[in-house]
């Protein structure tokens, strides 16, 4: 009964998490259009930049949330892992636009210091006070699952960025509007840009290893070898896999040589102290061993397959 509860509290928490990124898209498509055609009658480019910025937002949020949707799609003959990646791919799509975005943004803050124009800062200064609030209130919608979830940190990640985004732009309008100057607009884009490609690529790189079935940085494989073969009965733990399916899940195989013949039965019991040390003392929480004995194979601890 235990794990039924807890299964209906993940799936009333996903629900929770797909109406908030759903609420979170319809305000920032809301913000997107507004910006760019306050953009387009002001003339200035960080507030087109921010609504840039703004619409990747939004590609990022429908591909968060569908990606949200994937994973909680029950596992089949056809897909035995059912989409539990889906929201690692999104985490990667994610920070990879959020890099591309501030390329181009960088050139066109380059383009326009060589050319200043003249910029209408009231609509920039209006517009990038709604778009703060709109962002601030879907950073906060996102913000206890972003710690939690790689998925949902890339879309939180998006936010947040277009909210300081807004924040800057916000002080450049006012000081274009009070001091005149309009060089500010395109300094601040750029440092945008700079600040983009910082947090896209701490998150492109972790996803990708995520992918590229990396052992996770906060596991030593050489640790869990060393306490695996300090067991009774056990002669070596060799041939070591150890990745991370998702963020909750984290997996282990290897193969397991004993001194002895043993029988079934004893392997089974060996196999439990196995995966409650490997569960309590390094968070992996999914365990396949192959035994072994005599067997003359390769006993490094890691085997190209």
């Amino acid at each position: 009964m235990a794990h039924h509860h807890a299964h209906n509290d993940s799936h009333s928490h996903q629900k929770l998490i797909g109406r908030n990124l759903l609420f979170s898209i319809l305000l920032n498509i809301g913000i997107t259009v507004a910006q760019v055609i306050g953009g387009l009658i002001s003339g200035s480019l960080s507030l087109l930049s921010d609504a840039l910025h703004n619409f990747s937002d939004v590609l990022s949020l429908i591909v968060s949330y569908f990606a949200n949707r994937l994973a909680k799609k029950e596992a089949s003959i056809k897909r035995t892992f059912g989409f539990k990646r889906a929201e690692i791919m999104a985490a990667f799509i994610n920070a990879a636009s959020l890099m591309v975005i501030a390329i181009i943004l960088i050139f066109e803050a380059i383009e326009r210091l060589q050319n200043p124009q003249e910029i209408s800062a009231q609509i920039v200064i209006i517009l990038s006070a709604i778009a703060i609030l709109g962002n601030g209130l879907s950073v906060l919608l996102l913000r206890k699952d972003s710690k939690v979830n790689m998925n949902m940190r890339s879309a939180y990640l998006h936010l947040i960025t277009d909210l300081m985004a807004s924040v800057a732009v916000l002080i450049g309008g006012l000081l274009m509007r009070f001091y005149k100057i309009f060089w500010i607009d395109s300094v601040l884009t750029f440092a945008i840009a700079i600040y983009l490609i910082v947090v896209g690529y701490d998150l492109l790189k972790r996803s990708f290893k995520v992918l590229m079935l990396y052992t996770p940085d906060t596991i030593e494989v050489k640790e869990i070898v060393k306490t695996i073969n300090s067991l009774q009965k056990v002669k070596s733990i060799h041939h070591v896999h150890v990745w991370q399916l998702n963020e909750e899940e984290t997996h282990l195989e290897a193969h397991i040589d004993f001194d002895d013949d043993i029988h079934v039965s004893e392997f089974g019991e060996i196999l439990h102290e196995i995966e409650h040390i490997l569960r309590d003392e390094f968070k992996i929480n999914h365990v396949t061993l192959q035994p072994e004995f005599g067997k003359k194979d390769n006993k490094d601890i890691i085997v190209q397959d």
